[in-house]
């Protein structure tokens, strides 16, 4: 039980803290940035930390999923959750269909792959602006169900919110799994799962997709709470920021791809009294950190402090 829902119960805990003690509407928003980046980076966590497979294009999903909302009600008049549920879905069968050539590659030429990946998604959307609005962007509708509009920052934080702790919820239930079993022996070896019988294709597939499905839903939910979308969400910065938030917070990790998103996404801002000096501060505490902690924040506390935070990390 542990396993399936500690991490979603920590993750809880810290929503409704946050609500009682934030004292501004940025703090919220600042905090539902997080949510949602720290969606998208469980996400990635399941093919880089669980899988071992890496991808340095993973914002192209995200793009995808942003776009949808925004493509959909605009151009087909669809509703925006259908119009989230079609990215999605798109977004998914495109990993699927590019997943099982890209992933017979390893190391280096992996990385490659994938970064082209993103990179080709992002000049897409940057260049067939009679669709997306290239360079300019394009607004998003608003998000409108049985004549409640979702407004405020109030309230996407707790839609956000939602999103974080079911997809931690389904993060952990697949880790606690057979098939999370298997994302870890492939993880470990390759061969070794080959020989046990394990479909070593199929499951890199499987996590592919899973991730890819996540990064849509978060870039769906980013277009929809900003209410305005560019190609930079798409871009190859993006795709860095968010495995880096995997690998800081600790790969393998649901609760340490939020803390990860927590320090991409919040630290910067509580830097600013630094002013041109902010991201050279950043760059010094994410070298302390990865030197400090070599396994990332949260596998690297769990060691330290055992028991309570091995179970629900």
């Amino acid at each position: 039980m542990a396993a399936r829902f500690g991490a979603a119960l920590i993750l809880a805990l810290v929503v409704v803290a946050v609500w009682f003690l934030a004292d501004s509407n940025f703090v919220l928003r600042v905090a539902t940035l997080v949510f949602i980046y720290g969606l998208a980076a469980i996400g990635l966590n399941i093919l880089v930390g669980d899988a071992g497979q890496v991808s340095l294009g993973h914002a192209g999903f995200l793009g995808i999923g942003a776009y949808a909302v925004a493509i959909g009600p605009a151009s087909l008049g669809l509703h925006p959750l259908l119009a989230l549920v079609a990215g999605v879905l798109l977004a998914g069968v495109l990993a699927l269909v590019i997943g099982r050539p890209i992933l017979r590659l390893r190391g280096f030429a992996l990385a490659v792959a994938t970064l082209g990946l993103g990179i080709l998604i992002a000049m897409v959307i940057n260049n067939e602006a009679w669709l997306t609005g290239g360079p300019d962007g394009m607004r998003v509708g608003r998000l409108e169900l049985f004549g409640w509009r979702a407004r405020g920052t109030d309230t996407w934080y707790w839609i956000a919110a939602a999103a974080l702790i079911f997809g931690a919820i389904v993060a952990s239930s697949l880790k606690a799994s057979p098939t999370g079993r298997a994302l870890r022996a492939v993880h470990d070896s390759e061969v070794a799962a080959m020989v046990a019988g394990i479909d070593v294709a199929r499951y890199k597939s499987a996590a592919f997709v899973i991730s890819a499905v996540y990064a849509a839903i978060a870039g769906g939910l980013l277009a929809l709470y900003d209410g305005f979308v560019t190609p930079d969400v798409a871009g190859y910065l993006t795709s860095i920021e968010i495995i880096t938030m995997v690998v800081l917070g600790g790969m393998g990790s649901v609760l340490g791809a939020v803390v990860g998103a927590v320090i991409l996404t919040a630290l910067p801002q509580m830097l600013t009294a630094f002013a041109e000096y902010e991201h050279m501060v950043l760059g010094l505490i994410m070298m302390a950190v990865m030197i400090g902690l070599r396994a990332g924040i949260v596998p690297s506390l769990a060691a330290l402090f055992g028991g309570v935070l091995r179970r629900v990390r």
